[in-house]
Parts: structure tokens; sequence; C-alpha cells
């Protein structure tokens, strides 16, 4: 099978990206993908470098000019250069992360050689049209109904556990009891009181990365104008605040905290299962989230614990320091889950289903 993966780099991501030098499209990709970005949702064959399989961020146009550059393509469109690299690399299925980009006008543009296109779509999405492509999946069963609901054909499917985790899972040395890492933006007021307790902690050795959203960024700048206020770091999270981090700079901070602290957008409904969950537990920390529908293996008081309001958390994170044997033992059985349940072997097996 010839496959060909497409990604969208994160606001925040673009700027951290300068840390990846290269000039040559293959060199750009390699420091990319030991970067371990997404790497949860990069499928087995572009890790393990199969000729079969192509890899781009479709949006990163410094990545996509030396790719055109390369190959005599005289267009600084990034859409004509995918289009290009798909030709070019004769693909059959194409796999597509960043469908709000590239929807379904893009599907129709798409070369003959191409028989099955499939997006990743986990939120709601507005009037964005994603009937084009033949499956779009994800692992929030509520998301997916209303992709249905819109004349898309829909499947489950999940992230998975990059076995690079398993060099950080066994940390012994936690320096932080606590950490979070995440967005904090307007679609984050439960992640809002969730930090706002935690933050509110005496003793506790807690620190937060956050990336902020649009307004949020203003409206730390410009913490005085009323109309913005509401949407600033309050002030204790703000002192336990630190810039965003990124795949194995995420792994490192996640394997030197006891507890991980998670919280979902507010538009995911009752559904669970975001990136931070698998990364949590992959990394061997303590997953402490809020309650809700989880993916399989993801249980209450055994691989994670969760928390049904923000006022519980001070109170969880109190019994999970005070007692390491318990805090422990649900570590490990997240790590051990998670490494067994959604590996990359599975997830690509079950690629190979849907397609």
């Amino acid at each position: 099978m010839r496959v060909f993966q497409n990604n969208g780099l994160s606001r925040g991501f673009r700027s951290h990206r300068s840390k990846l030098r290269g000039d040559a499209f293959r060199e750009q990709i390699s420091n990319f993908l030991n970067s371990r970005f997404a790497a949860l949702h990069i499928l087995l064959p572009v890790l393990e470098g199969d000729a079969l399989a192509f890899y781009t961020n479709g949006d990163d146009d410094q990545l996509q000019a030396a790719w055109a550059r390369e190959h005599g393509l005289r267009t600084r469109d990034l859409t004509e250069i995918l289009l290009a690299q798909i030709e070019h690399h004769n693909t059959e299925v194409f796999y597509n992360l960043d469908p709000m980009l590239y929807g379904s006008d893009f599907v129709r543009r798409l070369p003959g050689c191409v028989r099955q296109a499939i997006c990743w779509r986990a939120a709601p999405s507005g009037n964005v049209d994603l009937s084009g492509y033949d499956l779009v999946v994800c692992n929030f069963p509520s998301i997916l109904q209303d992709w249905q609901q819109k004349g898309c054909r829909t499947a489950y499917f999940s992230p998975a556990y990059d076995s690079l985790m398993s060099d950080y899972a066994g940390s012994a040395e936690r320096s932080l009891d606590l950490i979070f890492v995440g967005g904090f933006s307007r679609h984050h007021v439960a992640r809002t009181a969730a930090l706002s307790e935690a933050a509110s902690l005496e003793g506790v050795r807690a620190r937060f990365h956050l990336e902020e959203g649009r307004l949020t960024r203003l409206a730390n700048a410009f913490p005085f104008v009323p109309v913005l206020k509401k949407h600033a770091y309050p002030l204790r999270v703000r002192e336990l605040t630190a810039g965003p981090v990124y795949g194995r700079e995420m792994y490192a901070e996640f394997a030197n905290a006891r507890i991980v602290l998670n919280g979902a957008v507010d538009m995911a409904g009752p559904d669970r299962g975001n990136m931070r969950c698998f990364e949590a537990t992959g990394c061997g920390s303590v997953l402490l989230t809020d309650a809700g529908n989880y993916p399989d293996g993801f249980i209450d008081g055994k691989t994670m614990v969760t928390y049904s309001s923000p006022d519980q958390i001070p109170a969880l994170v109190g019994r999970l320091l005070s007692d390491p044997a318990w805090a422990l033992s649900i570590a490990q059985a997240g790590h051990n889950m998670v490494q067994c349940e959604y590996s990359k072997q599975r997830q690509w097996l079950r690629f190979r289903e849907l397609v």
C-alpha cells in the first residue's frame, strides 16, 4: 500500500520549528519526525521509514518550498505542491490530519492514482465540508455521529503509543508533583477552572506549559482592558506558567512529574480521549483528568484518576501525593495498558482494516 500522510502544524509549534534545522526536504522531515511532534498520529510505516510511505506537513511553507525546489516545481502555492507530491509518490491511500485546510474541494482534485482519501477530524467544525473524503475517522463517537449526520462515512480510530516513550516512562526521579501541558483559550473554560484549582494548592510543586489562544495572548498583553480581562491567565496560574513544550520536550517534562493534569476542550461533549491521555500514561505519570466517556482501558482508579468537578482536584492530588504506592500502581497500570492496547502495530493493522 502506497500511503501518503499529511499533517498540519499548530500555531505554537510553528515558532518552535525553527529549532529543526535543515535545508533539504528529507533532512527537514527527518528532523521533524525525530522531534516526535504528533507522533501518536503518525502511522508506523512513516516512522519506520518504509519506502512506500510518504509524509509531509502541507501547511509548512519552508518544508514544501524545499520539495518544490528539489523537483523543479515553479510555484509557492501549497495546494499545488501537495498535489504534485501525491502524484509523484503515486499515492494509493491519502491520509490527511489537516482537513480544515484541505477539505472536499482538495479531495476532488486528487490525482487518479489515489484510491481512497481518509481524514482525521476530532472536533466540531462548523460548516466545513468533508463529504468528499471516503472516510472520516477519530476516537470521539459523538463527533463521528455528527459527521455521519452531515453525510460522511465514519470509523473509530485511535492515537497510538509512541515506542520512544518507554525511554521516559521508567524515570524514578520526578522533581515535579503536578504538570499541565496544553492550550489555554476561550474554548477552555472548564480547563481554566481546573488549572485555577491546581494552582491554589499549597506546597505542591506544579508547572503549567500553556499554548495561548489568540484572544488569551492579547488579554495577557493588555490585562487592564476590561473586555479582555476574563480571557487572561488568573494570577496564580500565571505565576506557574512556562512556555509550551512539544514532542520529546513534553515527554521529558511528563517523565519529571508524578501527576499530569488534563482537561477536555469545552466542545468535546461527554467524550474523552485527547492526545494528552495517551501521552501522560505513555510516559509513566498518573493521569488526573475530567470524568467522561473514555476509550477502552482508561479506567478510573485503575489506569487513571478522574474528577467530576474542578473542586475535587485538591483532594485527589493530596491523596496521590500522600499515598505513593497507590499513585505508582496507577501510573504503572496506565503505562502497561496504553503500551499494549494502543501500540503502533495495532494502529497500523486497524488502518489497514479501514482501507
